[in-house]
């Protein structure tokens, strides 16, 4: 039986793909509010990952020369945008959409066949599979929130899937002041999150005076940086859990600050 955070991944980039199957030639052209991006830039980014993802589990040399390339190349000065356009030039609008589709299922399939205890090489720590797989749906879901918004949809109510973007969103607490060579503070926020569904989801030790509440999808537009707090409906309480509503990021890589205020939005069409 399919592990189901692999079966979590599959259904996100089906559901990203739903929206992006209608779009015209033109419209793969369309700047996104992220960095400038173009939908056929985050779908470009969103391939490459995949097909590192794939090499990891399938040819460690292979993998190992991808990520040798992107170092050079990230050394440079080349942006993660650019790297996408120099690595892969020609893939555009529906034949991109065509292979990325091709490689996350071929994804998907490989690691459904490995056993639950394989651990994948990554860039920075290695990963066992269930959080391997679940870093590839945050990724897609991360990245889509800019398509939805560009495009004025709003996202379906959050599924139960959602819980595993959440879940690393906690899990980064301490990872967000780390990476940026700061102290932890030595008690995490709790956290409470609402969602549409009728569930709630707790973690840490239940406080008033130190606390982040609110819905789901808030919580992760924000800990996966597609959000500014202030522009959800989060509540924040407490000197740790406002501090750490200022760099949190649930994802891998150098600091990344999280968007200014009222510069990541569902635009109106």
């Amino acid at each position: 039986m399919e592990l189901q955070q692999i079966t979590d991944f599959r259904a996100e980039a089906a559901e990203l793909h739903q929206i992006l199957a209608p779009l015209a030639d033109a419209d793969w052209r369309t700047e996104t509010q992220f960095k400038q991006w173009t939908i056929n830039d985050v779908v470009l980014h969103l391939h490459i990952a995949d097909k590192m993802a794939l090499f990891s589990a399938t040819d460690e040399a292979a993998y190992d020369a991808l990520i040798a390339d992107i170092q050079a190349q990230r050394a440079r000065g080349m942006g993660w945008k650019d790297y996408g356009r120099y690595h892969l030039p020609d893939l555009a609008g529906p034949r991109l959409l065509a292979r990325w589709r091709e490689y996350l299922t071929e994804l998907c399939d490989v690691l459904a066949a490995k056993p639950v205890e394989t651990r994948f090489k990554w860039s920075g720590p290695g990963m066992g599979l269930r959080m391997f797989a679940t870093a590839r749906q945050m990724e897609t879901w991360a990245h889509g929130q800019a398509v939805y918004d560009v495009l004025g949809m709003e996202r379906p109510p959050a599924a139960p899937r959602l819980r595993n973007i959440a879940e690393i969103g906690v899990r980064t607490f301490a990872w967000a002041y780390r990476n940026r060579g700061l102290e932890v503070p030595g008690v995490a926020p709790f956290i409470r999150l609402d969602t549409p569904f009728g569930d709630v989801w707790e973690w840490n030790e239940p406080s008033d005076a130190n606390a982040v509440a609110g819905s789901a999808l808030a919580f992760c537009q924000v800990v996966t940086q597609t959000r500014n707090a202030a522009d959800t409906d989060l509540r924040v309480a407490g000197e740790t859990a406002q501090g750490w509503m200022r760099i949190v990021q649930c994802f891998a890589g150098g600091p990344e600050a999280p968007p200014a205020p009222g510069t990541r939005y569902r635009t109106k069409t």
